[in-house]
């Protein structure tokens, strides 16, 4: 227990009288000093017992008893120790009641007690103090490694820090999803602090933060504390605690020690996390070249499960490739989701992407699209309000498939993911692209360059005049080479319509009978049409 004034006059060896400040004699004690000056505030902290005997004030004046009285309560003294039969037989009754208008405690230090028979005994109970909270730190230590330790992993160690500390715990993992608290009440509190959680997750590791009573997830007084997990900048994890009072010595050994012991976990967890990614990395592989049966037999029972059903293929890429960016998010998501779902995802980082193989219908392809989703929607509000958006992540996701398909799924994967990136979309389906239209293909700069190069010719002639040979040859592959229903459609004689087809011929170089020019120019006025052609 700290050492209060209560306790030095309890002290039977000093024989110390109150003389004021009688209600406040359980304040604590964290030194005790003697200085004769007249204003020894410049060199106070804060929390100590001031011993003096007044030899340079005149502490019968009542105008300077309390101004003295007054500096030494703000500099934070928290009590005044007079030793009589030196300069004063007694104390003087200007500082008592200047004592006890100000309510700081005034002791009477009789001439028999000597100032160090008073700062020996407060050194040595401050030092009993301190083993004591260090001796309860390494016990704490202690507990919460044998808690580490147990099946329950984190669970039970946050169980013994809670214990320890009086208060609640909480864990939270890479995402800012709560994974374990204790008591389980605390679950609750610590969900309502996702938005402190994400803002620390954001700042390079270490890092910490306090948050006062009036935080969201801090209810009844609660002082909660927030602390980063990992050993490198990327946060791994973050750690919660909640108690009704700063944290003492004791509560700030167990505290140090509870985050060293879950980086410790959560560092240990990501070696074979990676270890697990260079594995998956190699069953991928094989299945791109086409090599099921020797990528299940690498896959074991760590992705086996995920090849004994349909799986979808996703690749997904950035802008910001870096590990706090959309992408590193998109590859958290998959792996969270797949890990509360207790489902086998492979995730595997190549380059400026990420490939996703994930069971169809499960919780990770779920997570990834209403992420992409979250990502679009945010796009376009930012879109609306500044009139553009920088580009992010592009998913792409393939239709279900098989071992024996990987190498498929990978490429409609691919294709979906080109698509999203030319529509500007953050997610692309293969079923999206497989049952709509060609055309939105063609929006993509280096069609419209082709097009406009093989029908510029046409442009030109039609500018001076000369005949409408663009809008006769929309009309004639419209109409799949009908000569009297283009013409119709354009209000001219079919052997009008024969002579500009020629002319498109000379102009051009090519044939019209050749099915492949007519696919080129029909694609090439696609690319080139306005919205409502």
């Amino acid at each position: 227990m700290p050492l209060t004034l209560a306790s030095l006059v309890n002290h039977s060896a000093l024989r110390l009288t109150v003389l004021a400040g009688a209600d406040r004699l359980d304040t604590p004690v964290r030194w005790a000093h003697v200085s004769e000056l007249a204003d020894p505030v410049p060199w106070m902290d804060g929390g100590e017992l001031l011993l003096i005997t007044a030899m340079k004030i005149d502490a019968a004046d009542g105008e300077e008893m309390r101004r003295y009285v007054r500096r030494l309560v703000r500099a934070g003294v928290v009590g005044l120790g007079f030793a009589v039969g030196v300069n004063y037989d007694e104390v003087p009754g200007a500082l008592v009641e200047a004592a006890a208008e100000e309510g700081l405690p005034l002791l009477e230090v009789p001439r028999r007690t000597p100032f160090l028979a008073i700062t020996k005994a407060v050194s040595a109970a401050v030092a009993a103090d301190q083993y004591h909270a260090v001796t309860a730190g390494f016990e704490a230590q202690r507990e919460l490694t044998r808690a580490a330790l147990a099946p329950e992993g984190p669970a039970a160690l946050l169980a013994r820090l809670a214990a320890h500390l009086g208060g609640w715990a909480a864990l939270y993992d890479a995402s800012g999803a709560v994974v374990a608290a204790a008591p389980n009440w605390a679950a609750r509190r610590a969900a309502r602090l996702g938005p402190d959680v994400k803002r620390l997750r954001e700042r390079p590791a270490p890092a910490s933060v306090v948050l006062g009573p009036d935080a969201a997830g801090a209810e009844g007084g609660d002082r909660v504390e927030l602390q980063s997990l990992g050993s490198g900048r990327r946060t791994r994890g973050v750690l919660a605690v909640g108690t009704d009072a700063p944290l003492g010595t004791a509560g700030r050994y167990a505290v140090n020690s509870a985050v060293a012991l879950l980086t410790l976990t959560t560092e240990r967890s990501r070696a074979l996390q990676d270890a697990e990614a260079r594995l998956g990395a190699a069953v991928l592989r094989m299945l791109l070249a086409d090599e099921p049966g020797h990528a299940r037999a690498v896959a074991g029972e760590l992705y086996g499960a995920l090849l004994d059903e349909p799986f979808r293929m996703l690749v997904a890429e950035a802008a910001d490739t870096g590990p706090e960016g959309e992408l590193g998010t998109l590859a958290d998501t998959a792996e969270t989701a797949a890990s509360r779902a207790a489902e086998p995802v492979l995730v595997v980082p190549e380059g400026e992407r990420v490939v996703v193989l994930a069971r169809d219908g499960g919780a990770a392809v779920a997570a990834c699209v209403a992420y992409a989703r979250t990502v679009e929607a945010r796009r376009g509000a930012a879109a609306e309000r500044d009139g553009g958006a920088e580009p992010g992540v592009a998913v792409g996701l393939s239709a279900p498939a098989g071992p024996a398909a990987a190498g498929t799924a990978f490429h409609q994967a691919e294709q979906a993911l080109s698509v999203a990136r030319r529509r500007g979309r953050a997610l692309v389906e293969h079923e999206e692209v497989a049952t709509g239209s060609v055309v939105p293909l063609l929006a993509d700069d280096a069609v419209r360059a082709f097009a406009d190069g093989l029908l510029r010719a046409l442009y030109e002639h039609d500018a001076t005049g000369r005949g409408d040979l663009v809008a006769s040859l929309r009309a004639w592959l419209a109409r799949h080479g009908q000569w009297d229903a283009a013409a119709a459609d354009l209000g001219v004689h079919r052997h009008t319509l024969r002579y500009r087809m020629r002319r498109v011929e000379e102009i051009l170089g090519r044939s019209l009978d050749d099915p492949d020019v007519r696919m080129e120019l029909w694609l090439a006025l696609k690319a080139t049409a306005g919205p409502s052609q």
